[in-house]
């Protein structure tokens, strides 16, 4: 356990630092975005709000090249309200957004808003550096690296420093930091016990991160349809139509959003923007509270769909589809309904991008990523103490190899079962630990080949 914690800490610690750091950025993001975007998110104006479908008219009228979308009403006096369209020209997963004064029912800017959490660019620039260091897809692999290897680096390292302190009979710590400690021995203190107060934290980003990953990702989702763990989706056909709509509840966070279908009839988009006001009124009747998303039908044979859209202590995001002619309920998504697993992915995600808690989780969060990378600088500084003080290498040797062999067979057994397992699994783990044992074991016949020759 200390040889395979040494190795993933010097190899893969440079991923889990530039995670971190991006991660402490992403999560105050949504302050800095509150604070650079003031004056887009917020207005001066008080006094009688316009009706939603006017505000919309407005925002359509400043963009008459693109289609409305949706939109994201204003709930608290003075926050502008949201009008997203559809523009050809943007990435997957982005959409214009129009900012409208809902007093004056005049729009006072517009930005690119990226996917379903709604993110402007300061925060989606900042998410792209932490998911994928601006390379695209092939980005993506240093942070699916990182989160392979955090959970097993982290509960590696509780085991090693229990085991310490339960050989140390007293004279060792293991939740506070023996000050009159030298050397080596005060940075293995500090290193551990910092360790144990963040353990819980670096399991948790673990495991909601690979959440996103391109492969071990693939395989969680796979788990989930197979257990029927997946988050529920609206059905927004209406009665009669033949064709369903596209229409879903998501919770892709970092990646996308997929209830925003595209509207192609701009003679049926005016006459869904004039319907607006009526089927929001539906929904909040029906229990749709907070901020919303209201998505536009692609076609007269779909629904509206109204979803409560990701916020600070929303715990849970219900959703609704309304047939803009008669205003009646087609289907309903109440989050109570949910499997267990998709809640506590819902509530995961929220919670590793900073919003569940709002600011609160954000200051915890930037914490847990400032506390991580000093963890990370005090492994280097220990490999460097460690180092032989006359001659020899210029950094500290790992620790000794053999220890797998000691076990009984059965033991090997189960442990490379489980191995083998969870490298399936997770394959950028997999495929990392089998190169660092191809690595250990060319250096140890290296070594071998030496002592023979001398």
């Amino acid at each position: 356990m200390r040889r395979l914690h040494f190795y993933a800490g010097i190899l893969v610690a440079p991923f889990l630092l530039i995670a971190a750091v991006s991660g402490a950025l992403y999560a105050v993001a949504p302050t800095l975005e509150n604070i650079v975007y003031s004056s887009y998110l917020h207005t001066d104006s008080r006094g009688t709000v316009k009706p939603l479908a006017e505000q919309v008219s407005a925002a359509a009228q400043s963009r008459p090249d693109l289609t409305v979308s949706a939109v994201r009403p204003s709930v608290n006096d003075g926050d502008t309200t949201r009008v997203l369209f559809d523009d050809p020209g943007l990435g997957e997963s982005e959409r214009l957004a129009v900012f409208v004064d809902p007093v004056t029912a005049r729009p006072v800017g517009e930005l690119v808003s990226y996917g379903s959490s709604g993110a402007l660019p300061l925060r989606t620039w900042i998410s792209s550096l932490h998911r994928n260091l601006h390379l695209g897809e092939p980005g993506r692999l240093y942070s699916e690296l990182a989160a392979s290897w955090l959970w097993v680096i982290a509960l590696g390292g509780l085991i090693l420093w229990v085991s310490r302190y339960r050989r140390g009979n007293g004279r060792t710590r293991l939740l506070t930091i023996d000050r009159s400690s030298r050397g080596r021995n005060r940075t293995l203190n500090w290193h551990g016990a910092m360790g144990i107060w963040i353990v819980v934290g670096l399991v948790f980003l673990s495991a909601t991160g690979l959440t996103w990953s391109r492969y071990a990702g693939e395989n969680v989702s796979e788990v989930r349809s197979a257990l029927q763990w997946t988050t529920p989706t609206l059905d927004t056909t209406l009665p009669g139509a033949a064709v369903a709509a596209p229409g879903s509840v998501g919770h892709e966070g970092h990646d996308g959003h997929t209830s925003s279908p595209t509207v192609v009839d701009p003679a049926g988009t005016d006459a869904s923007i004039t319907r607006l006001d009526d089927v929001l009124a539906a929904a909040r009747a029906a229990g749709i509270d907070g901020k919303v998303e209201v998505a536009i039908p692609e076609s007269s044979d779909a629904a509206f769909t109204v979803t409560q859209t990701r916020e600070a202590w929303q715990f849970s995001p219900n959703s609704v589809a309304v047939d803009g002619a008669t205003d009646a309920n087609v289907d309903e998504s109440w989050f109570a309904d949910w499997p267990l697993a998709a809640k506590l992915t819902t509530w995961g995600i929220a919670l590793h991008m900073g919003v569940l808690f709002g600011l609160v989780s954000q200051i915890a969060l930037f914490v847990l990523a400032v506390v991580l990378v000093a963890i990370i600088i005090r492994g280097y500084q220990m490999w460097w103490q460690r180092r032989p003080r006359r001659g020899g290498a210029p950094v500290g040797s790992p620790p000794r190899r053999g220890g797998l062999r000691q076990l009984p067979i059965p033991a090997i057994v189960g442990v490379l079962v489980v191995a083998v397992a969870v490298g399936w699994f997770i394959p950028l783990l997999g495929l990392s630990l089998a190169a660092f044992v191809l690595v250990d074991v060319l250096i140890g016949a290296g070594k071998a080949l030496q002592r023979r020759q001398t």
